[in-house]
């Protein structure tokens, strides 16, 4: 599953895919798939914990990380059993993937920006599963963000050289 690419709109396309991919990793943008943008602590911790529940449904799954380039951080616990979850605020995608050494694979990164997300999945060798918003409830600065990342998709949908 490696350096592949599909486009969903919804959390069940996603983690079905996911699944059809054998993913044991599932990293997830927090927003706007699990809160939406500028929305309350409480609306966070609620789509922390929902998207925590139905991962822990896709068979293989064993860990699911949430990443995020703001500084929002969850109020309510995460851990599941049988299912390791890592939260990371000020993520610094895509140029930061120490953080991500250690999680088993193959991944799956579950976002909405070619330009962070799917570039980390690239430099991951993740298959990344893009979410497209419906415009109306997309925020001027991430809607640009997206315009800028339609050149870079090209680079994220292509396989690399060793054919994988």
């Amino acid at each position: 599953m490696r350096n592949g690419y599909a486009r969903v709109t919804t959390l069940e396309d996603a983690l079905r895919i996911a699944g059809e991919h054998s993913a044991k990793t599932l990293i997830f943008d927090v927003e706007p798939f699990v809160a939406h943008w500028n929305s309350d602590q409480q609306a966070l911790d609620k789509g922390l914990t929902h998207v925590v529940t139905e991962a822990n449904a896709v068979p293989g799954v064993q860990l699911v990380c949430f990443a995020t380039n703001s500084a929002r951080r969850p109020t309510v616990s995460l851990a599941h059993p049988g299912l390791r979850v890592v939260y990371l605020a000020s993520a610094g995608k895509p140029f930061r993937i120490e953080p991500y050494h250690d999680f088993p694979v193959p991944g799956a990164l579950i976002g909405d920006q070619v330009l962070t997300d799917g570039l980390l999945a690239r430099r991951l060798g993740y298959f990344f599963v893009h979410v497209i918003p419906e415009r109306a409830v997309v925020p001027r600065g991430p809607w640009l963000l997206n315009q800028g990342g339609r050149l870079a998709l090209p680079l994220v949908k292509r396989r690399n050289h060793h054919g994988e």
